[in-house]
């Protein structure tokens, strides 16, 4: 019982995320990992990512920036690929202490990036190619694409909607582009996992409706603070499990 409640919390907090409380995949990881194995929650997590970017999608659509999108597609597909190979025959315990490691060095980006003059980075192909390949490298190890792509839109200045109607686009296409890897590359996509994930619906749903009504509640420059703030938690909690 448990171990569903964990999993069951994890997807109210996905759903929560993809309304556009970013800066929570690190827990949601966390907390999937812990009940099903780090390798086998990211073909769990991977259908009702979809299903939730839907979610987003649908509700902000109208706020999408597709020129920003377009620059960072690309690199990201890129990173998918390489990581596709990278992380097809490596052990569980590797596996996990890869996701670890990806984490903790997310958090320490998005601690110190507010630091510095931003201004011109995001026109720079050098910063689009280094956090759109991380973005996707990291998405497909393990769903943890969230601070690359956070300090990405957080770079560009777009306002709160825009960024999470952008990015609501960029991961339904990108989450998309992963299914077929999951399903017959690595074969974390089968019966089981889908029959897991049945049940974990309705908590997406109760999250995303849920992140709605908190996102009104904030201004632009509170979200970006809620941004960083959530990601060090999230790397707090995957150091310490």
């Amino acid at each position: 019982m448990i171990p569903y409640i964990i999993t069951f919390i994890a997807a109210i907090i996905l759903g929560m995320s993809k309304s556009g409380l970013k800066g929570m995949g690190i827990v949601i990881v966390t907390l999937m990992a812990l009940v099903h194995g780090a390798k086998a929650s990211t073909g769990i997590l991977l259908p009702l990512l979809i299903f939730a970017d839907i979610l987003a999608v649908t509700y902000y659509n109208r706020h999408t920036r597709w020129k920003y999108l377009l620059q960072f597609l690309p690199w990201m597909i890129a990173g998918v690929l390489v990581a596709v190979f990278v992380g097809k025959n490596l052990p569980e315990e590797l596996f996990k202490k890869g996701m670890a490691i990806i984490i903790i060095i997310s958090v320490i980006i998005m601690f110190f990036w507010e630091r510095y003059d931003k201004s011109n980075i995001p026109k720079k192909l050098w910063f689009i190619g280094t956090t759109g390949f991380a973005a996707g490298f990291t998405t497909m190890i393990g769903n943890l694409a969230g601070a690359f792509t956070n300090i990405f839109f957080m770079a560009t200045r777009i306002p709160k909607n825009e960024f999470i109607g952008t990015a609501a686009w960029l991961f339904f296409i990108i989450n998309l582009f992963k299914l077929p890897f999951h399903i017959f590359s690595w074969e974390t996509i089968h019966k089981e996992s889908l029959t897991t994930d049945l049940y974990l619906i309705p908590g997406v749903i109760i999250g995303f409706i849920i992140g709605i009504k908190v996102v009104k509640r904030f201004k632009d420059h509170q979200y970006r603070k809620f941004i960083l703030i959530m990601t060090a938690i999230g790397g707090i909690v995957i150091l310490f499990k």
